[in-house]
């Protein structure tokens, strides 16, 4: 019988078996685990849990909040094979790209062990005589995250860290598809000593959802993943009052400038567009060529190698690319390809008829390359969320920027040139939210912070980082004088000033 994966509430395991979802071995297509769905009266125990954990977790010094997090830091470190093994597991990603995703978690949870500096206030005296006046970063209260299935320990890593180091309490709902190893890293929080209640883990639907963002306890919602849902969910958070940031989808486009070194552009590509099976919202889905001798010089370099990829299980660490998430993302990618041919695009490597001796029931497709693609295309208008890379040709560098800089999405984007003057120009009129010069996931490191612009993303501040801490606080200013008893003021009806 396949195990339960069930919902972490006030430090106990709660297993309510009314309602379960199959989570699937991507590699094998069989069911490894089932995953308990919250009931209504579950996701209430959970929001109660965070509403009685927080009086006594925000009046917990930071730097005592600070110590619980250099512990668990340190369990992470120690354990990460086993997470890795739970996120390859459900997910498929190679264990070698699971390696470097927790890195990055990680790195997160380094920048909120800072806490004690990063919620010093402001201090100024004599503001007015004898008056002096400061200002502080308090906690919201109970805050919750709604996280994505394609970066099942990061992603949590970026929101609850910083989160519950400010002062708040937590409520987390992950992806169903993968649960196992957000809930295997909630117990080793606890273990560095996280008391009971700051973090609680429920898995579920919209409906989950929707009970999240209307409960009135619940102060602000952090959500990653597609644009429909995040513009659905902003909307709803926004008219309820609540503090909402939510990232969305992304079409990343890579500009290749006629003075690049195209060995490291399609090294660089490679990467970037088939890494963990194109499932990343920085994933680059578009390389903009500048020229068709660019073009068909790239080409030349990328086939052969998107031949070659090796795919396979991601427990194999001699495979390259694991399979999607599931047979219905796989599908969606097929019918993507095969639209892309109707609508006149040239295909240089399709994926479709992979097939993996031993794994045939698996969600695998291929890595897919395409030539000739146009703005008009669905393919390149839409986030496929899989192994595709299109090429798109245009004339010039500002043909490049329009392009890049009339779709809905402004996520992430990237040049490859050897021109300071070019990669100058690129950077400062792109209107995109993240921006590499020769780097091809420009993914802030964890103390700067993660977002994008246009419809990738809804809400004022960015993920992670500094950003995070605006976001999970609020600013009180307080002004104070202590009058001597021997001077009486008299009665004041103008607007105080100097």
């Amino acid at each position: 019988m396949s195990e339960y994966i069930g919902h972490l509430i006030n430090g106990e395991i709660h297993s309510d078996k009314s309602q379960t979802q199959a989570v699937y071995n991507p590699a094998t297509g069989a069911v490894c685990a089932n995953v308990c769905m919250a009931s209504q009266e579950t996701v209430a125990m959970a929001i109660s849990s965070a509403k009685q954990a927080y009086p006594a977790w925000r009046n917990t010094p930071p730097a005592m909040r600070a110590q619980v997090m250099y512990r668990f830091k340190q369990r992470l470190e120690e354990n990460q094979d086993i997470i890795c093994e739970l996120i390859s597991r459900e997910h498929g990603k190679v264990l070698s790209d699971a390696k470097g995703e927790l890195a990055r978690g990680i790195e997160n949870v380094e920048f909120a062990c800072g806490i004690p500096e990063l919620l010093k206030g402001e201090h100024s005296r004599n503001v007015g005589r004898d008056i002096d006046a400061w200002s502080e970063l308090q906690p919201l209260g109970v805050v919750a995250g709604i996280t994505p299935f394609n970066f099942p320990a990061m992603v949590p890593l970026w929101m609850w860290p910083s989160a519950i180091m400010c002062g708040n309490t937590f409520v987390l709902k992950p992806s169903e598809r993968d649960p196992s190893c957000v809930l295997y890293i909630a117990k080793l929080a606890e273990e560095a000593g996280l008391p009971k209640g700051v973090l609680n883990v429920i898995h579920g639907g919209a409906d989950v959802v929707n009970q999240l963002i209307d409960d009135d306890t619940i102060q602000a919602v952090s959500f990653v993943g597609s644009t429909p849902i995040a513009e659905t969910i902003y909307k709803r958070a926004s008219e309820k009052g609540k503090r909402c940031q939510a990232l969305g989808g992304a079409k990343n486009h890579a500009v290749i400038m006629p003075d690049a070194d195209l060995d490291n552009v399609a090294n660089a590509l490679m990467g970037a567009a088939y890494g963990s099976c194109g499932q990343r919202c920085m994933a680059i889905s578009v390389a903009v060529a500048i020229g068709d001798k660019v073009a068909d010089a790239l080409i030349d370099k990328l086939k052969p190698q998107v031949e070659a990829l090796k795919v396979g299980p991601g427990s194999d660490d001699r495979n390259e690319m694991g399979p999607l998430i599931t047979s219905a993302q796989r599908d969606k990618v097929s019918q993507f390809v095969a639209q892309a041919i109707e609508q006149g695009a040239e295909v240089i490597v399709d994926g479709r008829e992979l097939v993996i001796a031993g794994h045939e029931s698996g969600f695998f497709i291929g890595g897919t390359l395409f030539d000739k693609v146009t703005p008009d295309m669905d393919i390149y208008q839409q986030e496929v969320f899989g192994p595709v890379l299109v090429v798109v040709r245009v004339d010039s560098l500002e043909e490049a920027v329009a392009l890049i800089n009339r779709h809905e999405y402004g996520n992430g984007t990237c040049i490859f040139t050897r021109d300071g003057q070019a990669s100058r120009y690129f950077s400062d009129q792109v209107m995109v939210g993240m921006v590499g010069i020769n780097v091809p996931l420009p993914v802030p490191v964890s103390y700067h912070s993660f977002g994008g612009w246009k419809r990738s993303l809804f809400g004022d501040l960015h993920a992670y980082g500094p950003d995070s801490v605006r976001f999970y606080t609020r600013r009180k200013a307080i002004s104070q004088r202590w009058p001597s008893g021997e001077v009486k003021d008299g009665t004041l009806f103008s607007f105080p000033s100097l």
